[in-house]
C-alpha cells in the first residue's frame, strides 16, 4: 500500500480529553474517532490491528474444535426473562420496542440466545460436549463512558459457551479455554495473568479474569509474585497485618464507658489512646431488604461483594440511619455486637477477628463504648471472610507480601453450572434413557481492550510501541526525498521485495520532509522501517526497530530478508 492513498489523521497534540495512554495515542495517531460518548468511529488503523486481533482469536479457537456461530444484537425481551436478567441488568441494558411495541434489548453477552439455540437443537447426549462461540458487537448503557475504547457501550467480544454432560465436562471445558485464553494472549504480545474473580451478575461457581496491570485500569489486583497467587479485590483473601498492640490479657468483662461525640474509629482510638487494630467496627448493612450487622477489625473495610455472596444477596446497601436506630436504639458511631438478638437480626463478623479479646466496640447507646469485649464469648456471630485484603497484608498460602496494583480485563471465564440451562428448560435424553439438564460455561474476550492493553504496556514518548503480530502494518519502507529518482526506485524494489516475502508492509511515499515520515511511523506503531536516503549511494539502506529504538545498516539486497528474519524472531508465539 502507497501511504499517500491512505487515510491516516495523525495529530501533532494530544486531545484535551483523553486521560489514559491508549486513548490519547490512539486518537493521536489517527486509529479512532469519537462520534459521542461511548461510541468510537474504528478508522483504517484500528481496523487492520482489530482484524490482526480476530484473526489470532478465531485460528485459536478454531484450533480448540470450537464452532463458529453469529447470532442477533437485538434480543427479544421473553428470553431475558426467562433466565430472570432482564430485571437484573437494570439500566446497563439498551432496550427498546418494536412497531407492535414489543419489548427488545440489544445484546450484551448472550447466555441467553445460545441456551435458546441448544434447546431447540440438543436432543441427546451423544451431541454433547458442544463450544460454540461467535465475534460480535456488544451494546451495555455505560453510565459513564471514559477512557477511550476501555470503557465503551459498543465494543466488539468474542464470547463462546460450552455444553456439557456433567461437572468433569465441564472443568474440561473451563480449562481448555483457559489454555487456549493464554495462547490467544501470547500470540498478541500482552503481559497478563489471570486471577481468581466473583462471577457477579452471570452466576456460576467458579470465575477466572485475565488481566494486563496498568494505571489506565479500574479494577485492583491482589497478587502475589513468587507464588503465582492472584486474585481481583472482590474474591482476593490474606493474612492480615497483626494488630499494633497485644490485646490485654484476662478474662475481663465487657464494660461501658462515655466517649462524648467520639463516633469514628480514628477518633475512638485517639480517646482511648489504643490504636484502630484494638477497635471493633460495626457496620449495619441491609441485604435484600432484611438488616444485617457485620463487625470488622477498626482498620479494615467491608468487602460488599464478599459479603453479598455470603449472603446471596441480590442487593446490599448501608442500612438508612432510622434502620439503625430502630433495630439497635443508638446512631452510627456507637454502634457494637454485644447485646444483639441473632433471632431477629443476623450477625456476621470478618475471620480475622477470630482469637482476639478483650478489643472495644459502640455500646449500643449513644456517646458510649464498652472495653473488654471478646468475639465468640461475648457475642456470638457467624465467621466470615468479609474484608478487603489492605496493603501490607501476606500470602495465606506462603506468607509472601502481597502486592495490590491496578489493572484491565481483558478476558473472563465462568463456570456457569446450571444457572441457564434449568431456568430456560434446556433438556437433552441420557445414557439411561432419562431427561438431564446440560451444564454451561461462559468465556469472553474484549477484543478492543486487547489493543488497549498492547498500547498501555508498549508506548514511548513518541507513540505507539504495537507487537508485531497485532500492528497495523510491520514494516514501512521510507525514501528520504521521494522525488530523488535512485531512492524511489530502491525504496519500490524494496516495498516488493518484502511483500514478495509476506510482510505486512507500507511505501511512504509522501512528499514529506524525513522528520514527519519518521515521526508518523513512530506515532502509529510500525515495528521496523527501512530507510532509503544518501546512504544508497554506497548500496546501503537503514533498518530502524520501533521498539528500544535500535539502527543497523544493511545491504540493499539484503534488507528484506534481515527485516523478514527480525519479524520472524520478535513474532510473540504461545508458551508451551
Amino acid at each position: 500500500m502507497l501511504w499517500s492513498k491512505l487515510f491516516i489523521p495523525t495529530l501533532r497534540e494530544d486531545p484535551a480529553d483523553a486521560e489514559v495512554a491508549s486513548h490519547r495515542l490512539m486518537v493521536r495517531a489517527g486509529y479512532v474517532r469519537q462520534l459521542s460518548a461511548g461510541i468510537y468511529n474504528y478508522l483504517f488503523l484500528a481496523q487492520r490491528s482489530i482484524l490482526k486481533i480476530t484473526k489470532i482469536v478465531r485460528e485459536e479457537m478454531d484450533a480448540m474444535g470450537a464452532q463458529e456461530f453469529y447470532l442477533p444484537a437485538l434480543n427479544p425481551a421473553e428470553v431475558w426473562q426467562e433466565s430472570g436478567r432482564w430485571d437484573v441488568m437494570g439500566d446497563n441494558m439498551f432496550r427498546l420496542r418494536d412497531r407492535f411495541g414489543r419489548p427488545l434489548c440489544l445484546g450484551m453477552t448472550h447466555e441467553e440466545i445460545m441456551t435458546a439455540v441448544a434447546r431447540g437443537e440438543l436432543r441427546s447426549y451423544k451431541q454433547l460436549p458442544q463450544i460454540w462461540y461467535q465475534i460480535q458487537t456488544k451494546f451495555r448503557d455505560e453510565p459513564r463512558p471514559k477512557s477511550g475504547l476501555l470503557r465503551t457501550r459498543q465494543f466488539t467480544m468474542k464470547d463462546s459457551y460450552s455444553f456439557d454432560i456433567d461437572a468433569a465436562g465441564l472443568d474440561r471445558s473451563f480449562d481448555a479455554h483457559h489454555a487456549t485464553y493464554c495462547r490467544i494472549f501470547d500470540r498478541c504480545g500482552l503481559q497478563y495473568f489471570d486471577v481468581q474473580a466473583d462471577s457477579g451478575s452471570m452466576g456460576g461457581s467458579q470465575s477466572n479474569e485475565f488481566m494486563v496491570v496498568t494505571d489506565a485500569g479500574e479494577d485492583l489486583v491482589v497478587h502475589a509474585p513468587a507464588s503465582k497467587y492472584a486474585a481481583n479485590m472482590e474474591k482476593a483473601v490474606s493474612v492480615p497485618v497483626a494488630p499494633a498492640v497485644a490485646d490485654p490479657d484476662g478474662d475481663l468483662a465487657p464494660e461501658e464507658f462515655h466517649t462524648p461525640g467520639q463516633k469514628t474509629i480514628a477518633e475512638v482510638a485517639a480517646f482511648t489512646k489504643l490504636p484502630e487494630t484494638s477497635q471493633m467496627k460495626s457496620l449495619v448493612m441491609a441485604a435484600d431488604g432484611k438488616l444485617v450487622v457485620v463487625v470488622l477489625r477498626g482498620d479494615h473495610s467491608l468487602n460488599e461483594t464478599k459479603f453479598s455472596s455470603y449472603l446471596k444477596a441480590q442487593e446490599v446497601r448501608p442500612a438508612h440511619p432510622e434502620e439503625m436506630r430502630e433495630a439497635l436504639g443508638a446512631d452510627a458511631g456507637s454502634l457494637g455486637p454485644v447485646g444483639i438478638d441473632t433471632k431477629k437480626i443476623r450477625l456476621l463478623a470478618d475471620m480475622a477477628l477470630q482469637g482476639r479479646k478483650n478489643m472495644i466496640c459502640g455500646a449500643n447507646k449513644d456517646d458510649y463504648h464498652l472495653k473488654n469485649v471478646t468475639p465468640d464469648e461475648d457475642f456470638k456471630p457467624e465467621w466470615a471472610d468479609l474484608r478487603q485484603v489492605n496493603a501490607g497484608d501476606t500470602c495465606a498460602g506462603t506468607g509472601e507480601p502481597l502486592r495490590i496494583d491496578k489493572a484491565m480485563e481483558v478476558g473472563h471465564i465462568f463456570k456457569l453450572g446450571y444457572r441457564y440451562s434449568e431456568s430456560m428448560g434446556l433438556r437433552v435424553l441420557g445414557e439411561d434413557g432419562k431427561e438431564f439438564t446440560p451444564i454451561m460455561g461462559s468465556y469472553g474476550i474484549g477484543v478492543e481492550r486487547i489493543l488497549c492493553g498492547a498500547i498501555e504496556l508498549y508506548h514511548d514518548k513518541d507513540g505507539i510501541v504495537l507487537p508485531v503480530s497485532i500492528a497495523p502494518f510491520t514494516v514501512v519502507v521510507t525514501p528520504v526525498n521521494m522525488s530523488d529518482e535512485g531512492q524511489r526506485k530502491a525504496a519500490e524494489s524494496l516495498y516488493a521485495e518484502c511483500k514478495a516475502l509476506g510482510l505486512d508492509t507500507v511505501l511512504d511515499d509522501r512528499d514529506e520532509r524525513p522528520g514527519v515520515k519518521f515521526k508518523d511511523a513512530e506515532l502509529i506503531g510500525i515495528p521496523y522501517r527501512i530507510t532509503v536516503g544518501k546512504k544508497l549511494s554506497e548500496g546501503k539502506v537503514e533498518i530502524a526497530v520501533r521498539a528500544g529504538k535500535t539502527m543497523a545498516e544493511a545491504a540493499v539486497g539484503e534488507a528484506a530478508a534481515k527485516v523478514a528474519a527480525l519479524v520472524a524472531e520478535a513474532m510473540p508465539k504461545a508458551k508451551a
